[in-house]
């Protein structure tokens, strides 16, 4: 068995050498692309205005103005790939786990998929008690019952037919913000949620980060690396689609909350970390715009209302969608639910922009 110092010797190698084939792969596509010249013999640059006329030059011009905008993400994206290890190993305790405060695993279902749900429960349960954690439960949030076996460290939360929030909330935003209800909520303020889907599957480096992010306490909102090929792959197509994820979350999602601690480019709706007094007061009651991507329309209200984020350390598993069907729906819920938010999307970067700059 390697020792920490070997593993963290290999991880940096590792590192180095995805740095020598990230920088080789950037060089190639530039020459390739022609934005690299290796030849002395200088090539013939028409007038776009005399080859395309007027308009169609205008066009063109204003379509590479556009790819510009893509250019805060991507140097994000490439600093959170080049200066933080993506080979950091074994997440390595900074205190004991029997003196963490409590924490709440919270996994929001509508009910459909029961075995699944038990399955990962049990999963999710064993792999916190490995790792030597004392306070904490699974919670699971459904709208249909089921029936989970009775245990200490269990408790199954039925969202009612009924229920309404005060602005209308919808889908995942209606459920969370039923367990955040005086008459439901059985957690002190000073306790932390760690949000999952009914699929995401806890590591013991994942829980180890999370130990460390709650027992630091700086920082009131925090968030981790998902990663899809792990164990059985249903769909080799979909979970290769989903590998720009994994090097969304290595890159600009690391690269925003270790620097800047604020959610500027994404936040995602699973491996969410929140304490649950701040939770309390941005709240899910979002009305039906905060709906749709109910994650994103959160972290813009959470970081408007002065709170910081940091990333976590470890690694938690999902599965990618199991058909290309699926895969596409998903996509949709996701653009649908971005396009709702471009106007308060507005309203974040005019108070963000002032703080930046």
């Amino acid at each position: 068995m390697l020792t920490n110092g070997p593993r963290m010797l290999r991880g940096r190698v590792k590192h180095l050498l995805h740095c020598i084939f990230y920088f080789s792969f950037i060089f190639l596509f530039l020459v390739f692309a022609g934005a690299i010249n290796l030849n002395e013999e200088e090539k013939a640059i028409p007038d776009p205005w005399e080859t395309y006329g007027f308009y169609g030059a205008s066009i063109l011009y204003l379509l590479r103005l556009c790819t510009l905008l893509t250019i805060p993400q991507v140097l994000c994206n490439f600093a959170g790939l080049v200066f933080f290890n993506s080979f950091p190993g074994k997440v390595k305790l900074k205190g004991s786990p029997l003196l963490a405060p409590f924490i709440c695993v919270r996994v929001v279902t509508r009910g459909d998929f029961s075995k699944l749900v038990k399955t990962n429960v049990s999963r999710n349960m064993n792999t916190c008690i490995d790792v030597g954690m004392e306070n904490f439960m699974i919670e699971v949030v459904t709208d249909k019952a089921l029936n989970l076996p009775k245990h200490r460290r269990v408790r199954e939360v039925v969202v009612p037919s009924e229920y309404q929030t005060k602005s209308g909330a919808l889908f995942k935003s209606r459920a969370l913000q039923y367990c955040l209800e005086d008459n439901v909520n059985i957690l002190a303020e000073t306790d932390w949620i760690v949000h999952l889907d009914e699929e995401t599957l806890l590591t013991e480096n994942s829980v180890r980060g999370i130990l460390n992010f709650v027992q630091d306490g700086q920082h009131q909102f925090g968030q981790g690396l998902i990663t899809y090929a792990n164990e059985q792959v249903v769909n080799w197509l979909t979970t290769l689609a989903d590998s720009f994820r994994v090097a969304d979350d290595m890159g600009k999602l690391r690269f925003q909350f270790y620097w800047f601690h604020k959610p500027l480019f994404s936040w995602k709706g699973s491996y969410v970390v929140t304490q649950m007094g701040a939770e309390k007061k941005v709240s899910f009651d979002n009305g039906l715009d905060g709906s749709v991507a109910e994650d994103c329309y959160f972290a813009m209200k959470a970081y408007m209302e002065g709170y910081s984020f940091n990333f976590i350390e470890g690694e938690m598993w999902e599965k990618s969608p199991f058909t290309l069907w699926d895969f596409m729906q998903q996509r949709k819920r996701w653009i649908q639910g971005k396009y709702v938010l471009l106007c308060p999307g507005y309203v974040f970067l005019m108070a963000y922009v002032p703080v930046m700059w």
